[in-house]
């Protein structure tokens, strides 16, 4: 208990941090996808937030303080909680590793922020999840709300993309990359979505912890 405990406090305060570091980095004017023309303070932090990335890192960092201080929580909300972050930001890792990565080049404190929250804070997540559970814990509930959000995401993106000629990532901009490009990128994301949650949910059963 003692060891799964330790893990996930590490976990919540390298997730932590690395909000709290992109935060600071976009209030001083910088961010990960940089602008030619920075937007406003209080549009650059809405931006923010609707990054995937940005939310996933959020629901580990909360699910991973409340496992520090009871590794064996449980309960309905909670259990949605954990499922809709470990799959978040496993899928946050795999599209950055093979969508973003190469489209970036940072440097300095930008660097490391994109660093803790598309890679380290990812695998401690998933190597905790693998270690220390709990389990079981994945339901029909959890599953439907994993699965709920980020559609619920990328229809919020699009229809505000609409509006604001703004997307988070390149890949879901259909004014340069034209609706069937985006509309293939919806349905392959949603799909990976799936197949992780239906990975998570084989492993819920057949790990022990």
């Amino acid at each position: 208990m003692r060891k799964s405990s330790a893990w996930h406090a590490l976990t919540a305060a390298v997730a932590i941090g690395a909000l709290v570091l992109q935060t600071a980095l976009v209030i001083e004017g910088a961010s990960v996808l940089v602008d030619e023309n920075p937007p406003t303070l209080a549009t650059r932090l809405i931006r923010l937030v609707a990054y995937f990335t940005i939310q996933s890192n959020l629901l580990i960092a909360i699910a991973s303080f409340l496992l520090a201080r009871d590794p064996s929580r449980d309960g309905t909300r909670f259990r949605s909680l954990r499922l809709a972050g470990i799959v978040g930001i496993t899928v946050t890792g795999l599209v950055h590793f093979f969508l973003l990565r190469p489209l970036l080049d940072l440097e300095g404190a930008s660097y490391v922020a994109d660093k803790l929250l598309h890679m380290v804070v990812p695998a401690l997540a998933v190597i905790g999840w693998i270690a220390f559970g709990p389990r079981p814990r994945v339901e029909r509930r959890a599953i439907e709300v994993s699965l709920a959000w980020p559609i619920a995401w990328l229809v919020v993106i699009l229809v505000a993309g609409a509006a604001t000629d703004w997307f988070p990532y390149p890949f879901l901009d259909y004014d340069e990359k034209g609706w069937g490009s985006v509309i293939v990128v919806c349905v392959a994301i949603t799909a990976l979505f799936g197949a992780v949650i239906a990975l998570y949910r084989y492993a819920d059963r057949k790990l022990r912890t």
